[in-house]
């Protein structure tokens, strides 16, 4: 992970620094300034962190250019058509996927974790059933510290990994009880003789009133969608996990740090405002007025925004829209939605961002975030709940980061600088004089 080349720093009259370039196994190299304010009295500038390497990660390697992304060496397209969730989960938390062996053992685990305190249930009734979901999950998730002191330092690896297996088990339950609770209907436990995501639909959608019948069409949906959204490398909310956890935080601190992070419209809450876009389009004529919408769109004096296309990282097309285009499809297939008005209108602006050249010269592709709200909202989940199964899916990513990051000697408490553009020193004036 190193290399002889320098890099010179020219600043101030006449002199220079020179600052080691670092290699890593693929993408850029990096120049390490650990050194530069002890040497030169500056710091770098650079708000949202675009061209800092904060760490050292071995998990997830994007290249947003060519539309790459790698779940420890894999790619994406051949995780989602060949393995389920939890052998993914497998592979993010241990490095390697699992033998058959392996993969029954870790299954086993997890589906017996999948219970939660039965008094954290009680924490359900203290929220307004109005409240947003995620409001509940930040909550919830976050009070699980208090109940499970017994996977709390993390200087312990088994610890560790009592917790990593913990928030992975108990995460559908949680969200599943969110949902339940919003909507006045009495909570369903998990079932350990169904697979996690067959597990997470039935509490979603049973009642105790009749047996849940699964359908493996919707299961593999749901269980690719969370497959995509694992982890996405060092995005806003796994800098957030990875910055709480960098003072010591509990896992479940540090879980629930990332899923406050992920709420924001611009992270994790970008599927649901593609939903709402459609939403309003469809109030307003449907397909009818696509043409005016993206009339508007292309305004640049107008404040309509274009929702669930383009992608801050993927400068190409993103590599998990086209696997969710697939699975869109099959799921209004296999549900007969695919007249649906909602969806009619989402297939038609799709065709027009793929085919229209203002979108294609500017890459404004449909995006991971596009479909897996089309797809939710066909399983029937309300558009307020993406965010939670959001969380889901990214709380094996969020672990196996924090995780990552304790383990590595390099790392220390989180403490980015500033510019500072304030007052400069001035002496308080008693308050009668001023």
């Amino acid at each position: 992970m190193g290399s002889n080349d320098k890099a010179v720093l020219n600043y101030g009259e006449g002199q220079a620094v020179e600052l080691p370039i670092m290699s890593g196994s693929m993408g850029p190299d990096v120049v390490d300034i650990r050194q530069l304010y002890a040497k030169t009295g500056m710091f770098t500038y650079d708000p949202g962190f675009m061209s800092t390497a904060a760490c050292r990660s071995a998990i997830t390697y994007i290249d947003g250019d060519t539309g790459v992304l790698l779940y420890r060496g894999y790619p994406i397209e051949q995780l989602a058509q060949q393995c389920d969730f939890l052998e993914v989960a497998y592979l993010i938390l241990n490095g390697e996927l699992p033998s058959a062996e392996q993969k029954a053992k870790f299954v086993y685990t997890v589906t017996r974790h999948t219970m939660v305190h039965d008094q954290l249930t009680r924490f359900y009734s203290g929220f307004r059933r109005d409240s947003h979901p995620m409001a509940v999950m930040v909550g919830v998730v976050g009070a699980l510290s208090a109940f499970y002191h017994d996977s709390l330092d993390i200087n312990d690896p088994h610890h560790r990994e009592v917790a990593a297996f913990r928030l992975v088990a108990k995460m559908p339950t949680i969200v599943a009880m969110a949902y339940k609770y919003s909507i006045g209907l009495p909570f369903m436990y998990p079932k350990n003789d169904l697979s996690y995501t067959a597990n997470f639909m039935r509490m979603m959608f049973g009642v105790p009133t009749e047996d849940y019948v699964v359908n493996d069409v919707l299961v593999r949906a749901l269980d690719r969608i969370l497959i995509l959204h694992a982890d996405h490398e060092q995005n806003a909310s796994t800098s957030t996990v990875r910055l709480a956890g960098s003072s010591g935080a509990n896992p479940f601190a540090c879980i629930a740090s990332g899923i406050a992070c992920l709420w924001g419209p611009a992270h994790g809450g970008a599927n649901e405002a593609a939903l709402n876009m459609l939403g309003d389009i469809q109030k307003q004529g449907g397909v009818a007025k696509i043409g005016e919408f993206i009339r508007q769109v292309k305004d640049k004096n107008s404040t309509v925004k274009l929702m669930g296309f383009g992608h801050r990282v993927y400068k190409n097309y993103d590599p998990r829209a086209k696997l969710m285009r697939e699975t869109t499809h099959e799921v209004l297939h296999e549900l007969g939605l695919q007249d649906d008005p909602l969806f009619k209108l989402a297939i038609a602006l799709e065709k027009i961002a793929l085919e229209d050249d203002y979108f294609v010269s500017r890459k404004l592709y449909p995006n991971v975030d596009f479909y897996s709200g089309i797809v939710q909202r066909a399983l029937g989940i309300p558009t307020a709940m993406f965010t939670c199964i959001f969380a889901l899916a990214r709380t094996v990513g969020w672990i196996a980061q924090w995780n990552e990051m304790i383990s590595d000697s390099e790392q220390k408490i989180g403490r980015p600088r500033q510019l500072f553009t304030g007052a400069t020193r001035r002496d308080v004036v008693p308050i009668a004089q001023r």
